[in-house]
């Protein structure tokens, strides 16, 4: 049984030091027990404790990590059900399919193609996160020449698709150096599966079709020593994945039943129709997939799905923000004007569409208030003279412009005597109030 939040507090060090980021040891023990805390983050607890800690203070869902020299796939380490309780943390992986009875040639050519597709959203790169090699021809060559081919054009980590042990190995023969997802192990393969996986090391996915044989295999799996395992409940149709992947959260987080503590694995492709794919797919995503295989790339399926991710993924205590930074808007020259603002994405985006729409070329500094708005930033001491000439100097605002002009928002016209201060030499001037009177503002003002 777990043990409770008293029975945790008694084998830590009781120091109250604050190093663990809680402010008693009494707090971090209720943390613990709650699995919103890792007990390495307490640098004094005794190797004694250790011991008996480590099982309680687990986290329920085993995080799994992918690697290779491309990135890294991490999924995993779930507390919660549901999104609004806390947060979801490490975001599902999105995998295309490549079937080993293409070509060489072919398969580099799906590769590249999925390799160059990226979404620029609010500040950062959404892309795909591997690929699925699926063994159809059933050759060990003819996989082995597949796997070889996807990484001349890619990097990224990836997944070896085949129940045959013989095929999966000579896959791995190409992925040194690299943690692979071997899939799958089941009811007549788990123990070559399990060697095999021990050896590369890889991560390893146990499929069945009940709860019960799951549970049996991962706790056979487990007792040969390996413990980074996903869990494919063999759901072919969105009913089915709906109802088995929410059982197994339930079990995960609710009893926290260990054997079945373990991320998911989602094939969305099964359906042949590329619209059922991207429904099937969405489901997973929010319910509760560690991985999803998707067959079908098109921009117009996967953009919905990786801003659908992000959005999921993203702490919903936090506001979507952009990254802070100097952005040029219409190919502005040094000596046009700087506007300043925000780096709440709401903000940032409709600032920057008021200066495109201005048709006169600017630079837009965006300062790091936290995701807050102009107003809601100032009142919390997140944007002031002193933010703002620190994002100034940092991002290297007087090597880059010479027009010697920052705009501030009307909103917050009473720090421009500090700013003035902070700045010396530049002239500081005071924008309009909301970012629809920009264009006019520029045409008038500048």
């Amino acid at each position: 049984m777990p043990l409770s939040g008293i029975q945790i507090y008694k084998l830590l060090p009781q120091t109250n030091c604050r190093e663990c980021g809680f402010p008693t040891c009494l707090a971090f023990a209720m943390k613990l027990a709650a699995k919103q805390a890792e007990l390495s983050a307490c640098p004094y607890v005794s190797e004694a404790s250790k011991s008996q800690l480590a099982e309680s203070a687990a986290p329920p869902m085993r995080l799994v990590t992918l690697k290779a020299a491309g990135g890294e796939v991490k999924v995993g380490n779930e507390t919660v059900l549901f999104r609004h309780d806390k947060t979801f943390y490490n975001r599902p992986g999105l995998f295309l399919r490549v079937d080993d009875s293409l070509s060489a040639a072919e398969i580099q050519a799906k590769v590249a193609q999925a390799e160059a597709y990226k979404v620029a959203y609010v500040g950062m790169d959404l892309t795909l996160d591997g690929y699925a090699v699926t063994s159809t021809s059933g050759s060990p060559e003819t996989f082995a020449v597949a796997v070889q081919a996807v990484r001349q054009s890619s990097r990224r980590p990836l997944l070896l698709d085949s129940r045959q042990p013989q095929v999966v190995a000579a896959g791995l023969q190409s992925l040194a150096g690299e943690t692979p997802l071997i899939c799958s192990a089941d009811a007549s393969n788990w123990e070559a599966m399990t060697s095999l996986a021990k050896q590369h090391p890889a991560a390893l996915v146990v499929a069945a079709p009940t709860l019960d044989e799951l549970a049996d295999l991962t706790q056979k799996i487990k007792a040969r020593g390996v413990e980074d395992l996903v869990l494919d409940p063999e759901a072919h149709t969105l009913g089915q994945w709906v109802s088995a992947s929410t059982q197994l959260r339930r079990l995960a987080l609710k009893k926290n039943f260990r054997p079945l503590g373990y991320p998911l694995i989602a094939f969305t492709g099964d359906d042949a129709d590329p619209a059922r794919e991207a429904l099937f797919a969405s489901q997973a995503v929010a319910k509760y997939a560690g991985f999803i295989v998707i067959n079908h790339f098109t921009p117009a399926s996967l953009y919905p799905l990786l801003v659908l991710r992000q959005n999921i993924y993203t702490d919903p205590q936090k506001p979507i923000q952009v990254q802070a930074g100097l952005y040029p808007v219409g190919d502005p020259k040094p000596g046009d004007p700087v506007l300043v603002t925000t780096n709440f994405s709401i903000t940032y985006f409709s600032v920057a569409n008021e200066i495109e729409n201005a048709g006169r070329p600017a630079w837009l500094l965006v300062t790091d208030s936290e995701g807050m708005s102009v107003l809601t930033a100032w009142a919390a001491g997140k944007f002031d003279a002193a933010r703002i000439s620190k994002n100034f100097k940092e991002f290297g605002v007087a090597d880059k412009v010479t027009s010697k002009r920052l705009v501030l928002p009307g909103h917050v016209a009473v720090i421009s005597g500090e700013l003035e201060e902070q700045l010396p030499g530049w002239e500081i001037r005071v924008g309009p109030r909301e970012a629809v009177d920009i264009p006019a503002y520029m045409k008038q003002m500048l």
